[in-house]
């Protein structure tokens, strides 16, 4: 039986190889986390994922490998007649439509509104979907469910995303299309159901409140940014989110949901003629306005600090970090952001062979999982490190944590390192063409950042056309130890003569 790949994307042997040995890789995954006590003791008898796979020998259809090739689909830019920007990717597959607008108006521009007003991006995204000036909550959630559309909106740091997914016929899409240009510019923003949804949030924020991993998170951006925007969580706190009042939403919405400060992303069973009917019908409504203001730089980290969080609980949650770099459209900017990306899958990649993960994890059985990461934004974003460990070892897991990143900057990553992840990456992305929503998703990220399309399409060659000692360079630029800040939030056991002490 022969598997059906779409048109756009010719995948060859060499993604069968990856998808094999990511299968296999994951049942030794299983198989060892069930010899671990929940301790995160593992037994002497692991499986010792460094070494290759027997049975890949056998599958002679695997020993021929040829080079991956992907036809990336066709990008097609237009603006609208007042001004948003918009890609169309035309996919023929499925009678479906899916639908990306983005504003420049995330949690990063509450306090543009109201001081202290943290949540209110997200309140507005709460209330979008909940009626418009025609529709109260009830008829709206009945005119969707008749549509069977998926209508959503949701507030991020840096940007408001709204998504609709829709069927292509004329017959469903019209409505649809008509309905996500009413929320974006009648929104109902009633009364009764603001209150009811303040009341709602305060009582989420109460149990995230006793979820270590969100008071860590929470910590580490008020530490790590102090009074910049990004300090402050989406979900705004206890004692904001009552302040907000129907004004609020609506000055935000009026300030921010302008089509100078808008841009558009289309993918599915359109023509080009039928999309940008689509994207009229979606902003012609939007007033004009203005693009929102450049956000400002961070104040910048000067030493390393621990921030300790105090937490009744087995378990220490920790992240550790420092502020990254922002999103840059030039060449040399989006190369550099390839060049650290591979270098950081080798140290603290997700999967079993980064170094974070065969030291802490694997060698010392600290925890079951420890993941770093870049996040560029429009301002320089946070690169973290986050694992969970019993309280008794959170110092020497720290330790482990802080001697493998200084050894992988002085020593640098190997050339077998270097060659596998190469592999790893280019194989694995053209799974996010393999559907529409996977593809409209770029296209969001692409458009709202005002990036080149090569950033999509040259992906692979950069990949392979990346340099060791680029990687190794771009490692050592970006990554400053001394200067991180490291969050506990639990009951660790911190050593008198620990290096945590000196950093208080």
């Amino acid at each position: 039986m022969k598997a059906h790949v779409p048109p756009f994307l010719s995948v060859k042997p060499a993604l069968l190889t990856t998808a094999l040995l990511a299968t296999f890789t994951m049942g030794a995954a299983f198989a060892q986390a069930a010899t671990e006590m929940p301790s995160g003791e593992h037994a002497s008898a692991d499986v010792d994922i460094t070494q290759p796979i027997k049975a890949i020998d056998k599958l002679e259809s695997l020993k021929n490998e040829q080079k991956l090739s992907l036809s990336i689909p066709k990008f097609q830019h237009f603006t609208t007649s007042n001004g948003v920007p918009v890609i169309f990717v035309q996919t023929k597959q499925l009678p479906i439509v899916d639908v990306d607008l983005r504003f420049n108006a995330g949690s990063a521009r509450d306090e543009s509104i109201r001081k202290q007003g943290f949540g209110l991006a997200s309140m507005v995204a709460d209330l979008l979907t909940k009626g418009t000036r025609d529709l109260d909550e009830t008829a709206f959630a009945e005119a969707t469910e008749q549509l069977g559309i998926e209508l959503s909106s949701a507030a991020y740091k840096d940007q408001f995303v709204v998504n609709l997914r829709s069927l292509s016929d004329a017959e469903h899409l019209d409505p649809a299309l008509s309905l996500m240009s009413s929320i974006i510019t009648q929104p109902r923003f009633d009364a009764q159901v603001l209150e009811r949804s303040k009341a709602q949030q305060v009582l989420a924020l109460k149990q995230m409140m006793q979820n270590p991993s969100y008071l860590a998170s929470t910590t580490f951006s008020q530490t790590l940014y102090g009074s910049h925007p990004y300090a402050h969580s989406p979900y705004g706190t206890q004692q904001s989110i009552p302040a907000l009042t129907r004004n609020d939403l609506q000055k935000f919405h009026d300030t921010y949901f302008v089509a100078q400060n808008a841009t558009l992303s289309l993918t599915g069973d359109l023509s080009l003629s039928q999309a940008k009917q689509a994207a009229e019908a979606i902003t012609q409504a939007l007033p004009q306005g203005k693009p929102a203001p450049k956000l400002p730089n961070p104040t910048p980290i000067k030493q390393s600090k621990w921030v300790h969080v105090d937490y009744d609980s087995d378990q220490t949650s920790v992240m550790i970090g420092q502020q990254g770099y922002r999103i840059d459209p030039s060449a040399k900017g989006i190369q550099r952001g390839t060049d650290f990306s591979i270098g950081n899958e080798v140290l603290a990649g997700s999967g079993f062979s980064s170094r974070l993960m065969g030291k802490v994890r694997k060698e010392l059985g600290y925890t079951y999982g420890i993941y770093g990461s870049m996040t560029p934004m429009q301002a320089p974003g946070p690169y973290t490190i986050r694992f969970s460990t019993r309280n008794e070892k959170a110092d020497e897991a720290i330790a482990a944590t802080l001697q493998t990143v200084n050894d992988t900057l002085k020593q640098g990553i190997t050339a077998q390192e270097f060659k596998l992840t190469q592999e790893s990456l280019i194989n694995s992305y053209p799974m996010g063409f393999a559907s529409n929503a996977g593809i409209n998703g770029m296209l969001g990220v692409l458009n709202f950042n005002k990036l080149p399309d090569s950033y999509i399409t040259d992906y692979i060659n950069r990949v392979e056309g990346a340099r060791i000692d680029q990687v190794n360079t771009a490692l050592r630029d970006t990554l400053t130890p001394d200067k991180f800040i490291i969050v506990t939030v639990g009951k660790p056991d911190i050593a008198k003569k620990s290096q945590l002490q000196k950093l208080k």
